[in-house]
């Protein structure tokens, strides 16, 4: 059956992934960034929780993004490289199959990091609330333990998930390792500042320059939007409809994406 071969590849990903030692690397290191903070959140007297919120979730959003990207471009590249590719296309797996699996499983590995490095992050806030007086959690703009904190983790993922796409498409475009990750990356940070391009018009008088840098605007993934973290940390509401909308465009773009891959990979010939 379909979803099972798709199941298989996905499984085989993540258990390939988990071995990886640039994942190992690049979770510990986050996981003793996010540790850190509890140290760093004391520099700044009265500020300690927010410190220690903003630094653990923008430590999990770069440590995925990291993962994303370096595994994400191999997902393919790496198969063709090893010459594997041609063995895997002799079985009876379809080649959509086959990019489908690869991306399900990189986006499940993802997820499992950044929500055990949530974990940790969540332990952390756990030991703060425990030491603070009770004076000081009273002035806290939310608690310690927001579970709040959870959309704005999911929002993290959704992102991840995107950006995972992004980098499983240029890893079936281009052979070259380096290739995939500079366009990766180029997306990845024109998409957060994407509002921003969207806008060039308002500040620069160059209509034809203007025109390309709003078109560009609209068309990269806008990463940006899943920033919610400031809202959270502050206490501030988050409407239904924005988180919603949201949702439902990081996974349009992610199929659409996904999809793009798919029809490159099946128009490439292999030698």
């Amino acid at each position: 059956m379909t979803a099972g071969r798709i199941g298989l590849v996905a499984w085989h990903v993540f258990k390939e992934s988990v071995r990886d030692r640039v994942l190992y690397a690049i979770g510990a290191f986050a996981l003793l960034l996010v540790t850190a903070s509890v140290v760093f959140s004391q520099l700044t007297a009265g500020q300690d929780l927010k410190i220690m919120k903003d630094f653990g979730l923008a430590t999990i959003e770069l440590a995925g993004a990291l993962m994303s990207v370096f595994i994400g471009v191999g997902l393919v590249a790496r198969e063709i490289d090893r010459r594997s590719i041609f063995a895997l296309l002799a079985k009876p797996l379809p080649r959509w199959e086959f990019v489908v699996g690869k991306y399900l499983g990189l986006v499940l590995t993802i997820t499992v990091n950044v929500w055990a490095m949530a974990a940790a992050l969540y332990l952390a806030l756990g030991y703060q609330w425990w030491v603070a007086p009770l004076g000081l959690r009273a002035s806290w703009p939310a608690p310690a333990l927001d579970l709040r904190l959870l959309i704005v983790l999911l929002m993290i993922t959704l992102e991840l998930a995107l950006l995972t796409a992004v980098a499983l498409f240029f890893s079936t475009f281009s052979s070259s390792g380096l290739i995939s990750v500079v366009l990766t990356v180029g997306i990845f940070i024109a998409g957060l500042l994407s509002a921003d391009l969207r806008g060039f018009n308002d500040i620069v008088d160059a209509p034809v320059l203007g025109s390309l840098v709003v078109a560009v605007g609209w068309i990269v993934p806008a990463f940006s939007s899943f920033d919610v973290k400031a809202q959270v940390v502050h206490g501030l509401p988050l409407g239904a409809g924005f988180l919603l909308h949201t949702i439902g465009y990081a996974v349009a773009y992610s199929v659409s994406a996904v999809g793009a891959a798919v029809l490159v990979f099946r128009s490439r010939e292999f030698k």
